[in-house]
């Protein structure tokens, strides 16, 4: 069985943007497809801080075999 690797919001953002470049996707075409604007593509490729989790996440479902899921959470003792 694989061994499961956890995403930071910055991973997720830079595959992403690789993932839609290996399809030979432009930020305008995959915008199209996936019925955002392609300021929206570059946002959610290029600032990790920003809440655009579900559509790095639609992007790499897209442009890729893999399935994302999470988010995930964790609670430490204060």
């Amino acid at each position: 069985m694989p061994q499961k690797r956890l995403l930071t919001e910055k991973d997720l953002a830079a595959l992403a943007k690789q993932l839609r470049k290996k399809a030979d996707k432009t930020r305008a075409e995959a915008g199209r497809e996936l019925g955002v604007s392609h300021v929206s593509i570059h946002r959610a490729e290029e600032n990790p801080e920003e809440s655009l989790l579900r559509l790095r996440m639609r992007m790499v479902e897209t442009y890729s075999p893999f399935r994302v899921i999470g988010p995930v959470f964790y609670l430490e003792p204060k």
